[in-house]
């Protein structure tokens, strides 16, 4: 065996994501109406998985909100679908909760390049997951997504996060009993095989996906990065964002959309300072103070004095 390669790529035969479905066993004869409505009907499988998983979900989350407001990192490892999902979520934090991009990091087997192109070959080397995850330290976490369970890559990288301390979490839509050893919380998404079998970016991938985001969704709304239902610490970096900026300065201060622009603008952009201006009648430095004190959390600013 080459070095740096697992012997888990000898056990794929019996993985549930590797499984034929007998729903679709005449697939090809179908047409495609008959195949679409087969995979509507096979998706709504996912709704159910998670549903099933919901409390080790939400201890992710809470894991997740422990290591960013303790000061630590988030690393999300992945290969293929799972991987692309990964940098999905990683890149989608700053804009949407104003989170610095070292803080959540996304790492995809095969390198940058493999977000675009498939390097397949790249999820057997273990040795590159361990080398991914070397800057990973207790207070950080470190989530895997393979829906197989067992790609060496993520395997590998999971390792080596837990053997420097940092917690664990493999989002997985294998439903195997020996995955104790693999990650500190396991949270599987047992969707069943795909409709095209072992095509794991159909219900797999769906499920990762809507799992990734209540895991960062959770961990990060409760960490004061969202007022109500606002998302406050928004990077507003285009007139789309910039818009909604201004609309969600109005609707959580009370105030008309022309006069939340008119705050936005003394707030040099910053949604939650403008919204402490609005609602306190504070000066944009003195928002910034009420802010500093309650380490950004918007409720807590509101509050004090």
């Amino acid at each position: 065996m080459a070095r740096g390669r697992s012997p888990e790529s000898h056990r794929w035969a019996g993985l549930p994501t590797e499984g034929a479905n007998p729903r679709s066993r005449r697939l090809d004869l179908l047409g495609p109406e008959r195949i679409v409505a087969l995979m509507q009907s096979e998706d709504r499988r996912v709704l159910a998985a998670l549903g099933r998983a919901r409390r080790d979900i939400a201890r992710a989350a809470a894991w997740f909100r422990d290591a960013y407001v303790s000061g630590g990192n988030v690393f999300l490892f992945g290969a293929g679908t799972s991987g692309r999902l990964a940098v999905l979520e990683a890149a989608e934090l700053p804009p949407t909760f104003g989170t610095a991009p070292r803080r959540v990091r996304a790492f995809v087997a095969g390198g940058r390049p493999a977000v675009f192109r498939a390097r397949e070959g790249a999820e057997d080397d273990a040795a590159d997951g361990a080398r991914q995850a070397r800057r990973a330290r207790p207070g950080d976490l470190a989530i895997g997504v393979s829906a197989s369970s067992v790609t060496p890559f993520v395997r590998g990288a999971l390792a080596r996060a837990r053997e420097n301390g940092a917690r664990t979490v493999l989002v997985t839509s294998s439903a195997r009993t020996d995955l104790r050893e693999a990650a500190d919380l396991v949270v599987v998404l047992a969707v069943g095989p795909e409709v095209l079998a072992g095509s794991t970016r159909l219900k797999a991938g769906t499920a990762a996906k809507l799992a990734l985001n209540q895991i960062s969704t959770a961990a990060l709304a409760s960490a004061g990065k969202v007022f109500g239902p606002w998302m406050v610490d928004l990077r507003a970096g285009s007139a789309k964002l910039r818009d909604r900026a201004a609309r969600i300065v109005a609707a959580a201060s009370g105030v008309p959309v022309n006069r939340a622009r008119r705050l936005l603008a003394v707030a040099g952009g910053e949604v939650k300072t403008a919204v402490v201006m609005g609602r306190a009648g504070e000066t944009a430095a003195g928002a910034r103070r009420r802010l500093a004190k309650t380490k950004g959390d918007l409720r807590g600013a509101l509050r004090s004095r």
